[in-house]
């Protein structure tokens, strides 16, 4: 082969090698099983900027400790823009601040891409306990012995911390019984084994509409458009503080790419006129939001500056 055909040559094989790599499909991790309300976000989000951007979006599970195994996996990888996951709140906030050695730094391990929306807890009783408004829940709390009885998906969760900081700040005696999974708290809660429990809103919605628990309000700035009648936290009488929804974003490992972070940033902000997205989302309680990749690390900091202290006050942290 003479010298003059090795610089064409080159350059063929440089744009094919481009063109494969333009074609080759982005891995998102998800950090929950499939079927749950985080792998169906996931999913939806994937096909959407699947359709806005052109490029393939392979869903991989890998649940298991709260996140921590997604996020050990995530940071296997190369910072190569061609590995995404999707975030909670919990474990951008609470997770790794319920360990003395946290397993991962949320503010600096990860490239923030969109946060894709936010979803409001409910603070819900059973009926037929006699219970229809926060002051009605305090006289249950100070008339048995040991407090309130409130469950939880979870020690840890956003709920645990939730309820903990109400029944704190309002300084009811209280009890946390921890269950393995939202599931068979609500059990639990619906045979009146507990008194109380913070739940999800699409949860919690269903039972109310079928007379079986009693909403007593939102942990949110605004009323939830699901539940109208409910009030808000501070309009129940409780801190205003603690009107925190739950939230999912995207992430990148730290160090990827900055145009592959904007390009899914903008393709994310996009999906919120697409009507098969919004829809989908919308049937899951997600208020969808426009965000930069800075307003990850924002949300987060937010949030930490309420969790971290009531972790350390109410002693949460293990090994």
């Amino acid at each position: 082969m003479t010298p003059r055909f090795l610089p064409g040559l080159l350059a063929a094989s440089l744009l094919s090698a481009f063109a494969a790599s333009a074609q080759s499909p982005m891995q998102v991790i998800a950090q929950q099983p499939p079927g749950s309300g985080s792998d169906a976000m996931t999913r939806v989000w994937a096909e959407c900027v699947a359709r806005q951007t052109g490029q393939a979006i392979v869903v991989v599970n890998k649940p298991g400790a709260n996140g921590i195994l997604a996020i050990n996996q995530l940071k296997g990888l190369p910072a190569d823009g061609a590995n995404v996951m999707t975030i909670g709140m919990s474990q951008m906030t609470i997770t790794p601040f319920v360990h003395r050695q946290p397993p991962y730094d949320p503010l600096k391990d990860f490239d923030g891409i969109a946060v894709i929306g936010t979803s409001p807890l409910v603070l819900v009783v059973p009926s037929g306990a006699g219970i229809q408004r926060l002051s009605d829940l305090e006289k249950v709390a100070r008339a048995q012995s040991g407090g309130l009885n409130f469950g939880s998906p979870g020690k840890g969760s956003p709920a645990h911390l939730l309820t903990s900081a109400l029944t704190d700040a309002m300084k009811w005696p209280a009890t946390h019984i921890p269950f393995v999974g939202e599931g068979a708290g609500l059990t639990a809660l619906m045979g009146q084994q507990i008194q109380a429990m913070t739940l999800v809103i699409g949860t919690a919605a269903a039972q109310v509409k079928a007379g079986k628990l009693v909403p007593l309000a939102v942990f949110a700035a605004e009323r939830s458009s699901l539940m109208p009648e409910v009030p808000t936290i501070a309009e129940a009488g409780g801190p205003a503080v603690l009107a925190r929804p739950a939230w999912i974003a995207v992430v990148a490992k730290k160090g990827s790419p900055p145009e592959t972070v904007a390009r899914l940033n903008e393709a994310t902000n996009k999906c919120r006129s697409d009507s098969q997205y919004s829809s989908r989302l919308n049937a899951m309680n997600v208020t969808l939001t426009d965000s930069k990749p800075s307003d990850v690390n924002a949300f987060a900091e937010r949030d930490i500056a309420v969790w971290k202290p009531l972790i350390d006050k109410l002693g949460l942290a293990t090994e």
